[in-house]
């Protein structure tokens, strides 16, 4: 109760100072009546569960707060059994607090946005926070178990030059603030801020992720090694060196040590052209059995099958194997239409014998953003990700169709007046049952 009171009185006082000179206040209201898949809390086995959904949301200037009221439930076809509710939503399962269960009620809470503002901080659904140029911790999320579970992060960063000292900084993120599962920072330095040139931008980093507990969400399918805390830690240099609304450039370069003694680097560019269009290039340097990009957005999903591996593989191999990264994307009519693909591989392409190090392999994400507007009343977000490409037959373009270690999603919804037709879907493979997880929702509401 203390701590409830506590985070009620911070909000009552932060609400108001945050929005001092901000524009007006922005309200919507979303409510859907739909189905989500979801496993018995008894059994485990998938059912269509009924849900009644809440999401009201305020804003004002760089404030936002938004809520997740959710009701699912089942109605018995036989009348024996009446009504039941989803009690993994409102009642502590083994192993979880009364605060695993009701700060996930809360959407978020934001000031702020990363990389725009010397003051930026969310608290709730994390999609993509990064830590330096992304070697170690490169679009984490804890959103990887909706529809049936949601958690409650925080996600933050300070620079030095909101109180006039521009040389220092510092971001920082966990993912489950009652359980501190995974908790990384940066702190950050501008040794030349005093120049007025590109050289007062050059940041000089050092980065480090925790997590004391990779077996978190493992499963009774899990058979590895037993859990231990497991570590990654780095340090990054930045050059913001052209930054012009037709041509943008930034070259930098980040190294880390994993905890079986693993070491890569990454050396690359990355900016803008015509401000719509986005690239980047990378040389990457990793010794045997490093895993790029740890944190990663499917890291909640993939943990324990990257901690066996490190276990299993500690210490590392003495070897260097040299690989790339491309990335190229667009956004059109003011970010309605967007997308973005990325691939990196070994220069050696396939490794001499089977590995389990995804970083052995061809690897490739792609998304694919259509926002409402350009067609009329229709928005469309799909993602296809696919690690070990080449694994299976051997062949890299083969394997892109092959579903096996693949991840793919899609929202799609249609608006008409203010009635919302939604639906989710997600067929993602997970290497510690060795089957894919299936999630589906469909939803049916209005917005105002």
């Amino acid at each position: 109760m203390k701590k409830a009171l506590l985070l009620v009185a911070v909000l009552a006082i932060a609400i108001p100072a945050f929005a001092q000179g901000a524009p007006g206040p922005g309200f919507n209201f979303a409510a859907g009546l739909g189905t989500d898949l979801l496993p018995n809390p008894s059994s485990g086995k998938l059912e269509s569960w009924s849900k009644l959904a809440f999401q009201p949301e305020l804003s004002i200037g760089k404030f936002g707060i938004g809520l997740d009221l959710l009701l699912r439930f089942k109605l018995a076809s036989d009348g024996t059994t009446g009504f039941q509710l989803y009690e993994p939503d409102w009642v502590p399962q083994a192993g979880q607090t009364i605060f695993d269960v009701y700060l996930p009620k809360i959407l978020y809470i934001r000031y702020g946005t990363q990389w725009e503002d010397p003051f930026y901080i969310k608290m709730g659904s994390i999609s993509d926070f990064t830590l330096g140029n992304g070697l170690i911790i490169n679009n984490y999320s804890n959103m990887q178990f909706l529809p049936t579970t949601r958690m409650f992060g925080i996600q933050g960063g300070l620079d030095g030059s909101l109180f006039g000292v521009p040389y220092v900084g510092i971001e920082a993120l966990t993912g489950n603030v009652t359980k501190l599962d995974v908790i990384g920072g940066r702190v950050y330095a501008r040794p030349l801020a005093f120049m007025e040139n590109f050289l007062g931008k050059l940041q000089i980093g050092a980065i480090g992720v925790y997590d004391k507990d990779p077996l978190l969400y493992a499963g009774s399918s899990y058979s590895g090694p037993a859990s231990k805390p497991i570590y990654v830690v780095g340090a990054d240099v930045t050059l913001p060196l052209i930054q012009s609304p037709v041509f943008s450039l930034t070259p930098f370069a980040e190294g880390a040590r994993e905890m079986n003694l693993s070491m890569g680097a990454i050396a690359g560019i990355r900016g803008t052209v015509l401000k719509f269009i986005t690239y980047g290039a990378q040389f990457r340097y990793f010794q045997d059995d490093f895993i790029p990009s740890y944190f990663d957005a499917n890291y909640d999903r993939y943990r324990a099958d990257r901690f066996a591996y490190i276990e299993t593989h500690n210490p590392a191999g003495p070897n260097f194997n040299p690989s790339w990264l491309g990335m190229l994307g667009f956004s059109l009519f003011k970010s309605t239409l967007s997308f973005q693909a990325i691939f990196d591989a070994p220069f050696s392409w396939l490794p001499p014998a089977p590995s389990n190090n995804p970083a052995d392999y061809p690897h490739a994400v792609a998304t694919f953003n259509l926002a409402r507007g350009l067609i009329p009343n229709v928005s469309i977000a799909a993602k296809y990700e696919k690690f070990f490409l080449g694994k299976t037959s051997g062949n890299v373009v083969n394997d892109l169709i092959d579903l096996t270690s693949a991840s793919i999603g899609m929202t799609v919804s249609y608006k008409a007046g203010s009635a919302v037709i939604g639906m989710d879907y997600s067929y993602i493979w997970n290497p510690t049952k060795a089957s894919f997880d299936v999630i589906s929702s469909l939803s049916v509401g209005f917005e105002l």
